[in-house]
């Protein structure tokens, strides 16, 4: 599941790591991100020392045995982890869905956390090389949720997601027991304050703040990006 940040995407990995069938993983390319990057990311550190940073390790672990012998392995993924180095190749050996969000609630969200964000630290540009790669690769066109869309009618997208996998839909989806899990990734602590709290997928409440003046450059590519993803999203 290609995400960018500022998301559902936690939300999401908790309604999959309900199921019986289903392993989940969180950002698994994380680590390899920031010790290529060196971006100062809260517990950078502590993330390069406690996950895999070598991306061919990572990439076959995604890639062989599904942990714990389950069905299903879901992996919470960030676009932006995906760096340009690292061979697409293996993305045809998996099953590819997309998690998109409106840019203005993506943007007016991220800079609580980064005041200037590029165009490369939100993620809508590499989410779009991603699906034209899968789309190129495949033939065929992957499944892309709203995450508004979700937060609306969360029993429906979350029906018809399954439906385009071909694999059972549970009702334990829709709900879960808050707090964290072993799963989560060691940034946990400071990223997941209100998923730790949630029991569902919260209704969604639109963002009326505008992007600033200063960010509309990043902002009109992120929109074109998302507008073309939007197109083909389950509904």
């Amino acid at each position: 599941m290609w995400s960018g940040p500022r998301n559902i995407s936690t939300a999401m990995m908790r309604a999959w790591g309900n199921r019986p069938d289903t392993f989940v993983c969180d950002e698994p390319l994380y680590a390899h991100y920031l010790k290529v990057t060196g971006l100062p990311h809260p517990v950078a550190d502590e993330i390069i020392r406690r996950h895999e940073p070598d991306w061919r390790k990572v990439v076959a672990w995604l890639t062989e045995s599904v942990p714990e012998g389950k069905p299903i392995f879901y992996q919470k993924q960030m676009t932006h982890h995906l760096l340009p180095q690292i061979d697409r190749g293996w993305l045809t050996r998996v099953t590819n869905c997309f998690l998109i969000r409106h840019p203005q609630e993506v943007i007016t969200s991220y800079i609580a956390k980064n005041n200037d964000p590029s165009v490369e630290d939100v993620g809508f540009v590499q989410q779009a090389e991603i699906f034209d790669f899968v789309q190129s690769a495949t033939g065929k066109t992957p499944p892309v949720l709203d995450g508004k869309d979700i937060q609306e009618n969360p029993r429906r997208l979350l029906g018809l997601l399954c439906d385009s996998l071909g694999v059972k839909f549970y009702d334990s989806m829709l709900s879960w027991a808050p707090g964290l899990r072993p799963t989560d990734g060691v940034w946990a602590k400071h990223w997941y304050t209100e998923v730790e709290t949630s029991t569902s997928f919260r209704p969604y409440k639109p963002k009326a703040e505008p992007v600033p003046d200063r960010l509309a450059g990043v902002y009109a590519r992120c929109l074109e990006c998302y507008e073309r993803l939007h197109e083909h999203r389950l509904r």
